[in-house]
């Protein structure tokens, strides 16, 4: 594997000023392109990421499916969005929001490193994070064959076996995805029935490369340098065994990062922020964008498609005199 280009390119704490144009919580794709846009529009920008600026792109090997690129490591492509960021004059700091509070036209972000920045527009994009199983071996061989994205990693895994586990849309969605490039694939679902709609089951069941067991619990990831096998349990007969394979996929749900906006924002049922087309919440001057909101599609390009609306319509809205 190459080295890692990402680099640190936070702001110091203590460089931090007390007020901002627009502070944006989260520096992922959607993120990184709302500061893009705001400097363009010729506000201060500050974007606080508590992790790492790229967002989840970090973890993806590589990134097919990025207009412009035909192949592109996903944290080279987080590495461009920062540096086309700083470019503009956005100013990017690592830590913590903990709160957002609102007083009148003014919100202020509490930051975990105890400063509070007060700014007239807050776009969050916090993005969203794939529900774990939980199991041995999971983190230790994530990006080594454990994978929550097939859209990203199914390649990888060209004439393999693959494990999937779930029995919901994503799960059977994903499966009949990665069956255009794997030799197998088995599906494995605590439940009896599949959760699936009838037409992602029907085309599941169809499939010749696709095997569902029902019933049955993935219960151990193992291997060396890389997945090499699972073991399963049979829930009918109370029995484990152990599978040979060269993945697994994991598709039990995503937990959006919306606590920040809980008292601030309408949630759906999934806890995703419904915004309007605008991606602005029902707080004014304060917007969610990118796989935090509530949609139908969570990509690279739709992330950046949210940020660059939010910060354009805020730009008009709340500057423009």
């Amino acid at each position: 594997m190459k080295e890692r280009m990402f680099f640190d390119v936070g702001v110091g704490k203590s460089e931090i000023k007390e007020s901002y144009d627009v502070v944006i919580v989260g520096g992922g794709p959607a993120g990184l392109t709302a500061a893009i846009y705001t400097r363009q529009s010729g506000l201060s920008a500050l974007v606080v990421e508590k992790n790492l600026e790229g967002g989840y792109m970090n973890l993806t090997e590589l990134v097919e499916n990025y207009p412009g690129f035909t192949s592109i490591r996903g944290e080279e492509l987080g590495s461009k969005m920062v540096e086309h960021a700083l470019h503009f004059g956005a100013e990017l700091v690592t830590d913590n929001v903990e709160k957002i509070q609102v007083e009148g036209k003014d919100k202020f972000v509490h930051l975990s490193s105890g400063k509070t920045v007060r700014a007239r527009v807050v776009i969050v994009a916090t993005g969203s994070t794939p529900r774990k199983l939980g199991v041995p071996g999971e983190e230790q061989f994530r990006a080594r064959g454990v994978s929550y994205c097939a859209t990203c990693d199914g390649h990888f895994f060209k004439d393999g076996h693959v494990i999937v586990v779930g029995g919901g849309n994503s799960a059977f969605d994903e499966s009949l995805f990665l069956a255009k490039m794997v030799r197998k694939i088995t599906v494995v679902h605590i439940l009896e029935k599949p959760t699936a709609d009838a037409r992602l089951r029907e085309k599941v069941f169809a499939n010749e490369k696709i095997e569902y067991r029902p019933l049955t619990e993935l219960v151990r990831i193992e291997g060396d340098e890389k997945v090499e096998k699972v073991v399963l349990k049979d829930l009918k007969e109370n029995k484990e065994y152990t599978m040979d394979v060269d993945g697994v996929f994991i598709f039990v749900g995503m937990n959006p990062n919306s606590e920040l906006l809980k008292d601030l924002a309408d949630l759906d049922e999934w806890g995703y922020i419904i915004t309007d087309e605008n991606m602005e919440t029902k707080t004014p001057g304060i917007f969610a964008v990118g796989d935090v909101r509530s949609k139908g599609l969570r990509q690279i390009i739709t992330a950046a498609a949210d940020g660059a609306i939010a910060a354009s319509i805020a730009a008009r809205k709340y500057f423009e005199t």
